[in-house]
Formats: C-alpha cells, structure tokens, sequence
C-alpha cells in the first residue's frame, strides 16, 4: 500500500510516537484519517449544491456523463445559447477574435493602393556580411548569434506588414551596405 498524503503519513508518524496512545497499525490510522477529513472535492460540491436542489440533480447528471456525452452537451448548449467559440491559446487569449469581414469589405482593399508589406533578405555581398549581421541584429532585435543564422540562410523573410516608407528606409539601408531586400 503506498500513501501519498504528507498530512497522513506526519499524522501516523506523530501517532505511532506518542506514548499516551495504545499502540495502533497503519491501516487502522489510515481508516482514522480519511473519515475525519472529507475530501475536497466532494465538501465544496456539497456546500455549492445545499442551496438549490434543482441544481444538484442537474450537477449530478452531468457529472455521470461521458467525455464524448459532455462535448455533445457543450456544443448543445453553445448553439442554443448563442455563444460564441472562444480560441483557446497562449498569451493572445485575452484578445477577442475579431468577426469575420464581409465580402463587401474585402472588395475594397483589394482596389486601393498597397500600404503594407513583407520585406524579404534575398541575397547579400560575402564582403558585406559582418555589417549585415549588425544591421539585422539592430533591426529585429535578435542576438549576433541568430543575426547570423538568419543572414545565412537568405532568402528569408525579415519583417512583415511594414508601411511603404519604412520599408524604402530598409530598403536603402540594407542596399548601401551591399544586401539585396525586396518589398513585396
């Protein structure tokens, strides 16, 4: 038998060395212990279902369904609710998810001019490379480690959705000391 509970192993440890008590087994303390301390569990299910019965039988029976049955009850109740699917993620979770846009909508950019775009390092200078390494590093804030992984594995992408102007800066700096970077 093995037991996992440091409250009861230090509760029959203090038991056994105590010389005011007759001498006890294991097991007899272990019986003692969890009939005087009630599961977590099932005190705060109790203490939240003492005040409506309704309520109990309804946390009863869901409690007794399968993982399949309990997916089927969640998508029942979603579609009958009106609520929305939450995207469950890392550190973007907070963020609501935006609605999707109407094809009206997406007409319209498509006839204006294109305001942002994806700078590409596709080739560099060998001479060239040392300033290129700095000028990546400067730029996307990686170490001179990454700096110059990434410098050689070109062509790769190196920032994305970048106003016009700022990407001719780029684009000037980077050809100035012998990189090729393409706006596209």
């Amino acid at each position: 038998m093995s037991i996992t509970n440091p409250n009861l192993i230090r509760c029959c440890a203090r038991t056994l060395r105590s010389p005011s008590r007759p001498s006890t087994t294991a097991t007899s303390l272990l019986t003692q212990h969890r009939r005087r301390v009630p599961a977590r569990r099932c005190a705060s299910t109790a203490a939240a279902s003492s005040g409506n019965s309704k309520v109990a039988g309804i946390v009863d029976q869901i409690s007794q369904l399968t993982l399949l049955e309990t997916a089927d009850l969640v998508s029942s109740l979603k579609s009958r609710l009106n609520i929305p699917d939450m995207q469950m993620g890392g550190f973007a979770a907070a963020a609501p998810a935006a609605p999707a846009p109407v094809e009206e909508e997406e007409a319209a950019p498509a006839a204006q001019a294109k305001t942002l775009f994806t700078l590409t390092l596709k080739s560099f200078e060998a001479a060239a490379k040392p300033k290129i390494i700095k000028e990546i590093k400067s730029m996307l804030g990686l170490s001179l480690v990454d700096s110059k992984k990434f410098v050689e594995s070109a062509p790769k992408q190196m920032k994305e959705g970048v106003p016009k102007e700022e990407c001719e800066k780029i684009v000037e700096t980077m050809k100035a000391l012998g990189g090729v970077v393409v706006m596209e």
